[in-house]
């Protein structure tokens, strides 16, 4: 088992935690987060470092997963991430054993499949990305880095998902769909037309909102 360092220790790190678990793959070192949360318990883990000093605990034998959240921005992800860039830090990949990420798919570093989510054959998903629970990412399917696919959420095949976008809870995305950088899908809603710009979209069919 590979030694691992979480960094966000808030609610997905619960989820992220139990699938780190249920793997077998990672031994959880400890917990990074916020100066203020130092020595607090998370599930069964305590938080032993603050996020602001990622370069002094990297070293050849640990890995990383950063376990913040992500909803409407990437952004504390990009910042984390690009800091354990600068240091040299390895990123973990887990996958969840009752989750299906065909070997025709890939998936790369610091990204999270969750619990029966789906990833089928073809399907790429990009860099610290998080594949929720029972979302689907089916074939051919391109997710960009610092993407959250939420729970339930349906991306039919050879949709396209640029960097930074978050797919809402139990959303749909029709096949062959493109979306944009930087935007946000609402929870249920349906994506039947590619989204070209920024923003947040919502509704049936999804439309922009702000």
């Amino acid at each position: 088992m590979r030694n691992l360092i979480l960094i966000g220790g808030g609610g997905h790190a619960h989820s992220v935690i139990d699938v780190i678990e249920s793997s077998h793959d990672f031994r959880i070192m400890g917990i990074a987060d916020r100066k203020g949360k130092m020595g607090a318990r998370v599930l069964n883990y305590s938080i032993t470092a603050t996020d602001d000093k990622l370069d002094a605990l990297v070293n050849d034998n640990q890995y990383f997963l950063i376990t913040v959240g992500q909803i409407e921005t990437a952004e504390i992800r990009l910042r984390l991430d690009q800091e354990l860039k600068h240091a040299g830090a390895k990123l973990a990949q887990v996958v969840s054993p009752l989750a299906k990420v065909s070997k025709y798919a890939t998936v790369a570093e610091g990204t999270v499949v969750m619990h029966f989510a789906l990833v089928n054959a073809g399907a790429q998903v990009g860099r610290n990305a998080i594949v929720n629970t029972q979302a689907a990412v089916e074939h051919d399917v391109i997710v960009g880095d610092f993407c959250h696919i939420s729970t339930g959420a349906i991306l039919n095949g050879g949709v396209k998902v640029g960097n930074q976008v978050f797919i809402g809870s139990h959303a749909t995305v029709r096949q062959g769909i493109s979306i944009a950088d930087n935007v946000v899908i609402g929870a249920h809603s349906y994506v039947h037309q590619d989204i070209s710009e920024a923003g947040v979209y919502a509704g049936v069919p999804a439309q922009r909102i702000r």
